[in-house]
């Protein structure tokens, strides 16, 4: 039996902060108490006093490049970087090489994790203007979603047919994901800055492309579709704070049957800050102001926002050096979302048990994942030490997606992730991931 012992953690659940242990035996936390005593000499200890113990954060939005993009990231190191960064689910999006469009293709890609992700994993199935029959098959039980582009990004899955749109909302009970931006604003948009600049447009002006009247558009016409359809809608990377009025803080998150998500590059980056990064913080939606940005925090801490997420989204140094129309849009994040968030807890902007709330136990209750995103006892330990006070500098030689770089390159960080377990096996210590593949599958109480 493989039995870990926590002890004097500062352990973080539910709202609470208490001192105290946490006995695992096998892939389960068994016990948790102040002071529990191994029961065994093959017991191994891990001392995590001064430091949280969180559970095991769970990304509802990556892009691990893999099948087809893998010159960018796969399952395999992409999921290294996430457990490295306190992450320890993973549900990722269908705009892969082939698109996972067909029940053939998503499962291919549960193959492919099964035997080399280092965390747990989810996949979504990708909805598209003729493939309703296949949605129909998804299997509730054991995958994460519909995931539908409403407006155009890497990848090119667009829905924009609103008789294809009506059909999967009215047909489906599966919680639907969505890119909310509105196409035809954005070409739009793109067209008037091509006139001026040609391919070539300074990245400054991505936000004024990707708008917030392309934002709010869609997402206007979405949410209207999913409460008259009653479907379960979970909308991605808000970006605007005019979008906010949209979502709600007066019904618990259990009863919400729209739900929203905010990503960590839109809390933390602002447009003043294309100057020096560029291309670099070029995603879908855009960053955007920096009134924009103090609203999501006031919405995420509020409870208009759910959940906050990466959007994980690797492309390589080279891809990114192009023209504005040439640089594809996202970055790598898994690494360093936990810690950007402490960060943010060190500036006064969050608690810890608010972090935890929203990147732990919010993202179970939305997906209902199986045991998971709490500390308790028979839920799976997946689990997560973190240093408040253990600086490191982000540098290349420390960056795990295979792409090499982070936005984040340079920056001292004042808190570290020193250990994660993923269902009580340690798969990550002080810089070194483990080469072993424990991730599951995750399973949904639906």
């Amino acid at each position: 039996m493989n039995t870990v012992l926590i002890k004097n953690a500062k352990i973080v659940n539910e709202g609470t902060i208490f001192e105290g242990d946490v006995l695992i035996e096998n892939e389960f936390i068994v016990e948790i108490s102040e002071s529990i005593s191994p029961k065994s000499t093959s017991c191994k200890i891990i001392d995590a006093e001064g430091n949280y113990l969180i559970p095991g954060a769970i990304d509802d939005q990556v892009h691990f490049r893999e099948p087809g993009l893998t010159h960018k990231g796969d399952i395999e190191s992409e999921s290294a970087a996430a457990v490295a960064g306190g992450i320890t689910s993973f549900i990722e999006q269908p705009n892969t090489v082939p698109n996972a469009v067909t029940q053939e293709i998503l499962e291919e890609k549960y193959k492919i994790a099964a035997k080399t992700s280092h965390a747990n994993y989810s996949f979504m199935m990708g909805g598209t203007n003729d493939n309703l029959e296949e949605l129909l098959k998804t299997n509730p039980k054991n995958v994460a979603g519909i995931k539908l582009f409403l407006g155009s990004s890497t990848g090119d899955m667009l829905v924009d047919s609103s008789e294809a749109l009506e059909k999967i909302f009215s047909n489906t009970k599966l919680l639907i994901a969505v890119h909310s931006e509105d196409e035809g604003t954005v070409k739009a948009n793109l067209e008037r800055y091509k006139l001026q600049f040609g391919e070539d447009i300074p990245v400054k002006f991505h936000p004024e492309i990707r708008s917030v009247e392309a934002c709010y558009k869609s997402t206007v016409k979405i949410i209207e579709l999913a409460k008259r359809t009653g479907a379960r809608l979970h909308v991605f990377h808000i970006s605007t704070a005019k979008e906010l009025e949209l979502f709600t803080n007066k019904i618990p998150l259990e009863e919400k049957q729209i739900t929203a998500e905010v990503c960590i590059h839109h809390l933390w980056f602002s447009d003043e800050d294309y100057a020096t990064k560029g291309n670099l913080i070029k995603w879908n939606p855009a960053v955007k102001s920096s009134e924009d940005r103090k609203a999501l925090w006031e919405a995420l801490l509020d409870d208009r926002i759910d959940v906050i997420a990466t959007d994980h989204a690797p492309h390589t140094l080279e891809e990114k050096q192009q023209v504005y129309t040439k640089a594809p849009s996202g970055g790598p994040l898994v690494q360093h979302a936990v810690v950007a968030m402490f960060e943010a807890n060190h500036q006064g902007k969050i608690s810890v048990e608010k972090i935890v709330e929203k990147m732990c136990h919010n993202p179970a209750k939305i997906f209902k994942i199986e045991k998971r995103g709490f500390i308790k006892v028979g839920f799976y330990a997946d689990l997560v030490i973190v240093n408040p006070s253990s600086p490191w500098n982000v540098k290349r030689e420390n960056i795990l997606a295979k792409c090499g770089w982070s936005p984040f390159e340079g920056y001292n960080f004042k808190s570290r992730i020193t250990h994660t377990l993923v269902n009580g096996e340690l798969v990550y210590q002080n810089f070194k991931v483990k080469d072993i593949h424990v991730g599951k599958r995750l399973l949904f109480n639906r």
